[in-house]
């Protein structure tokens, strides 16, 4: 078996599908599924001894795992089903007046704009949408640029860490410290960072940061976090209330209201630190770096030959002009102009799939339309041959 071969293996994807979406959907290797299996069967088979007794510690040991690959405490950490519920979280519980201002960039995930939009209604607020100039310059510039939408009425920012609409990898960084000298809390959008990047809450110093584990860590579907810092713990409330409290005699604690919201199988946080435990180990006994380092290199060397192959179908660059500027997802700009709704599925998009088997996403953006491709473990070469292949005819014939 070859070595792609026995990697493609450790995944259930279909062999006739070229799967290349993984920054939207990122399917779970073979033996995080297997985990969070397990941890369903042990919950079916003893449900009272399971929630009363065993729940708690399991949440707070993969927490634990979790948090020492994030860089942080697990005290400042709650497991959530993903990126968006964190999200809503702090959107609901940061108070906002009359006239205060949200600031965002003109980068975010759709769905984070829209929930700022819609708190802002809800309480008289702004919400301040800055361009970030392209291409990206220097860390510095870009967040000083960032920053000249600040005022004093700026009482939030909330940044991607990595786009998900144009796959760039903004200085949070650089905007966490200006914010701080500032006393301006920042709230980062980050489901795209884990895994994909290393990552430091602690250095980050940001007061929320809120990621879903399912994209490129590679954990179940319905696995995320929300990161609180220390600072805003009293004051952060769950989205839905319950009981509250801990049912096995720990001591209390600002998470408690985000275990116990009502009876759920919590195997996919479970399965999180299963999901880690894959990336910290070699793939094989024929490996010897982690499969974290192999996957980073590896995404790298099919992004560079992406770069290469459909730059030459289009003829256009990249929004990434720089190798520092993304991670294992690259947006690249296709040749077309059309007014269909934004919304939809694009025609392309749809005969990527129908006539190639390819899953890719074809992304709106400022009126733009991009190809997002992604690049994880078991994507090959061939893959990006094939897709740029199949650009080539269907841009053709558009």
């Amino acid at each position: 078996m070859t070595d792609s071969a026995f990697i493609h293996s450790l995944w259930s994807l279909p062999d006739d599908v070229v799967y290349l979406n993984h920054g939207s959907f990122g399917p779970s290797p073979r033996v995080v599924q297997e985990s969070r299996e397990r941890w369903s069967r042990r919950l079916e088979s003893q449900p009272m001894n399971f929630f009363m007794r065993e729940m708690e510690a399991a949440l707070e040991e993969s927490l634990a795992t979790l948090a020492k690959f994030v860089g942080t405490s697990r005290g400042n950490l709650v497991f959530v089903e993903n990126a968006t519920a964190g999200m809503n979280i702090v959107a609901q519980t940061f108070a906002l007046n009359s006239d205060d201002e949200v600031l965002l960039t003109d980068h975010e995930y759709g769905a984070v704009t829209r929930l700022w939009r819609r708190r802002a209604r809800q309480t008289g607020a702004r919400v301040v949408i800055q361009e970030i100039p392209l291409p990206l310059c220097s860390a510095e510039e870009t967040a000083a640029a960032f920053f000249s939408a600040v005022t004093d009425r700026t009482k939030l920012i909330v940044i991607s860490h990595v786009t998900s609409p144009t796959a760039l990898i903004l200085p949070v960084d650089e905007i966490c410290r200006l914010a701080r000298e500032r006393g301006i809390p920042v709230c980062i959008d980050g489901p795209h960072a884990v895994a994909m990047l290393p990552l430091d809450l602690r250095r980050l110093d940001c007061d929320f940061y809120t990621a879903s584990c399912h994209k490129w860590l590679c954990a179940p579907f319905g696995s995320g976090f929300l990161y609180t810092s220390p600072r805003w713990q009293k004051k952060v409330e769950p989205a839905v209330i319950s009981w509250g409290g801990s049912v096995s005699g720990r001591q209390p604690s600002w998470k408690d209201e985000f275990v116990w919201s009502g009876t759920r199988d919590p195997a996919a946080y479970l399965a999180v630190a299963d999901a880690i435990q894959f990336f910290e180990q070699p793939l094989s006994d024929e490996h010897e770096v982690s499969a974290l380092e192999t996957f980073r290199s590896h995404a790298s060397e099919l992004l560079a030959l992406a770069r290469e192959r459909i730059v030459a179908v289009t003829c256009l660059e990249p929004l990434a002009s720089q190798a520092s500027h993304y991670g294992s997802m690259l947006s690249f700009p296709l040749p077309i102009e059309d007014d269909l709704d934004p919304q939809q599925r694009h025609p392309i998009q749809d005969a990527l799939w129908d006539r190639y088997r390819i899953e890719i996403p074809i992304v709106h953006w400022q009126g733009r339309r991009s190809v997002r491709v992604s690049a994880h473990l078991y994507n090959t070469a061939a893959e990006i041959e094939h897709l740029a292949q199949a650009l080539t005819e269907l841009l053709r014939a558009s």
